[in-house]
């Protein structure tokens, strides 16, 4: 018999004078994605972690962007987070940990996750140049601390080679949406328990 699992889809909403941002997270989808942000090249990638995680994704965020994209991307990732940290409950019955490698030409990336309760980022990344188009690459660190510091999880992210910065990002975000996919899955044998020691997550 097939563990069962309820549905985990949640919507979270985020308002601050900065920016207004709106997430719709289904852990159990099939890779669909919306996004309304105002930057594209970010969507790019998001689309990138719903496609490889298989989880349907919608973003709606309006922000400061007269000024910079930085509120914007970093409060993304924080209510990504929210989203995520809703959405898994008490996280029982589930795997905790995943892990991929993405490839991408030359590009090579490594990202691992522990839905360990626990936040914490460790972002190996020196990327060839530091805008893609006039996404400034500075800001992905900024929107995976957001995420892990409200998903209460530990990331690990390397890119281990690579000279196309469109290529190190992409790598990445594919990397962590098929790690995500596999840490947030239900493990047969986990079935009513939580993936700790401690009890608790």
């Amino acid at each position: 018999m097939a563990l069962e699992i309820p549905r985990r889809r949640v919507e979270v909403e985020r308002n601050t004078l900065e920016t207004q941002i709106r997430i719709a997270l289904d852990l159990d989808g099939v890779g669909r994605s919306s996004f309304q942000t105002g930057v594209p090249f970010l969507e790019h990638m998001l689309d990138q972690v719903a496609r490889h995680g298989l989880i349907d994704l919608e973003v709606q965020a309006q922000g400061d962007l007269h000024i910079d994209a930085h509120h914007t991307v970093e409060d993304i990732g924080i209510t990504l987070g929210q989203a995520l940290s809703k959405a898994l409950g008490d996280k029982r019955g589930i795997r905790r940990y995943g892990h991929a490698y993405v490839p991408l030409d030359e590009a090579l990336s490594r990202v691992v996750v522990d839905l360990s309760g626990r936040p914490g980022l460790v972002y190996g990344v020196d990327y060839s140049r530091a805008a893609i188009g006039t996404f400034d690459v500075d800001l992905f660190q900024e929107f995976f601390q957001g995420l892990v510091n409200h998903a209460a999880m530990t990331l690990h992210i390397d890119n281990l080679r690579g000279t196309n910065a469109h290529h190190q990002a992409e790598t990445i975000f594919k990397a962590f949406g098929r790690a995500l996919r596999m840490a947030v899955e239900p493990d047969q044998r986990m079935s009513g328990i939580t993936p700790s020691t401690k009890g608790a997550l």
